[in-house]
Order: C-alpha cells, then structure tokens, then sequence
C-alpha cells in the first residue's frame, strides 16, 4: 500500500495548484499544512537527503512525500495525481493537446509564477521576513540547500530589491493577463477547452496578482470572469477551505528564480 503525504503552504500559489488537483482528483491523501515563512519546508520528518526537497525550481511549493520519496514542481504533481486517480480529466488525452498544455504551463511557471512571487512578497510577505530575528534566520538559510533559493530569502530579507525585476514583474504579469485575454477571446470557458491544468496552475498565480497589479486586469473582462468561474469551481472552493488565513491569496513565500532569459 503506497503511503503519502502533501506538505503544503496556505491555498495560494504553487500550494493552490496542488490542493485543487488533489480534490479534483478525489485522492485520499494526507495533507499536512506548514508554515513556509519559517522555512519549515526544507525540514520535513523522514526526508534523508535534504536536496530532494530543493532539486526543483519552483521555490517554496508544496512538497508530495511517497514511500518516503519527495516530489516536487506543481504541474508535475498535478499530473501525478491525475494519473494515479486512473485520469480524472485534467490532462488532455489528445498527444497534441496535451502537448499545447504542458507549453501553456510552462509559459506560466516560467514567466508568470517567478513574477506573481516576488510581487506578492513586497505586498504581503517582506516584512514578515525581514522581521525573523537573526539567529533563527540563519538557521533557515543553512536549511536550504538551494543556493538561488536561499538568495531570494536573503534579498527580501535585506530589503536589497532590485527596482528593475519589480517592473520586469510588473509587465509579466500584464502580459500574463493579455494571454489569458486572447485565449478566451474566442468564447471558450476555459483556457485550452476543457478544463485542465493549465486553469489550475494560471488562476493559482494570476488571482492573487487581482489585488497586487489591478491595473493588468482593468482592460481584461474576459480574464477577470475566468477567475470567477475557476474560484467557483468545487475543487478551488475545497483547496480554499484549507486555508488557516482569511486570505489566501496574502501568503506569499520566496518562489521561483526570475527568467533571466526574458
């Protein structure tokens, strides 16, 4: 009998694409919050070799423990788990459809996820970070074993932002809405037809950046009432259920390293 367990932050973000994919998916499996901010996340029980819980690039994501093996990257758990319900409908059975997802997912967990993160964490997260008292802090930073993600912490620790990855931020997040402007421009009710990952990855990284970058979303109705439709879903409702905070969609932790590559 395989044994699991989800390890995750609040509802939002990475840790929303995997709560969602896992009610959608209707598994039974355990999951157990924690406090990202603390960095509890790079010391989890039963997990022998530190770097298995830091060999993606996702930041601070939830991290899914099977017969003692960490996985991380939300899209990729969201197929796991797709696959290991026997496919509950979130992957596209068509090889090019599937196909055009997993570069739609990839378009967001590149551009869009890094951006969402850091702008999320100078609206909500920083002080809270800049706040943790210098030896517990140095504690952390020797948990992480991952040399990038442990300069994101320090850099939003220090308060050292650099002005120029703000407005990079900025227009990815712009962009990111007029993407999901002109997907839908064509009446559809999700992103690639049938509803899929690629609607749980973006709307778990675009809905938060509503409060944070409302200008992205001034001239995009069609974007806007897409967020409703897959906040409203079940599978949304129930991951939000989790939350320890009344909103969610405030708790950021340091997440992804910014596209260097444009």
């Amino acid at each position: 009998m395989v044994q699991a367990v989800l390890y995750h932050g609040e509802p939002n973000g990475a840790s929303l694409t995997v709560l969602a994919a896992l009610a959608e998916c209707g598994l039974a499996i355990p999951c157990k919050p924690i406090d990202l901010l603390t960095g509890a996340r790079h010391v989890l029980p039963g997990i022998a070799e530190p770097i298995a819980l830091d060999l993606g690039i996702e930041g601070e994501g939830p991290v899914l423990v099977v017969d003692g093996e960490a996985m991380t990257e939300s899209v990729f758990l969201a197929q796991y788990l797709d696959e290991m319900a026997g496919g509950c409908g979130l992957q596209p059975s068509d090889p090019y459809a599937r196909w055009d997802m997993l570069m739609w997912c990839r378009q967001i967990t590149e551009r869009l996820s890094p951006a969402a993160a850091l702008l999320g964490n100078l609206a909500h997260s920083q002080g809270v970070i800049a706040a943790i008292p210098a030896g517990a802090f140095a504690a952390l930073m020797a948990s992480i074993v991952s040399d990038d993600l442990r300069t994101r912490w320090q850099t939003l620790h220090d308060g050292a932002i650099d002005a120029g990855q703000v407005a990079d931020s900025q227009a990815k997040v712009d962009q990111a809405v007029q993407r999901c402007e002109d997907k839908l421009a064509d009446g559809r009710e999700w992103l690639m037809g049938g509803f899929s990952i690629a609607d749980l990855v973006t709307c778990s990284w675009l809905g938060g950046m509503e409060q944070v970058r409302p200008e992205a979303f001034a001239s995009a109705p069609l974007t806007r009432a897409w967020l409703a439709r897959v906040a409203a879903r079940p599978c949304f409702l129930a991951a939000r259920a989790m939350a320890s905070t009344s909103e969610p969609s405030r708790t950021w932790a340091p997440g992804p390293e910014i596209n260097r590559w444009g």
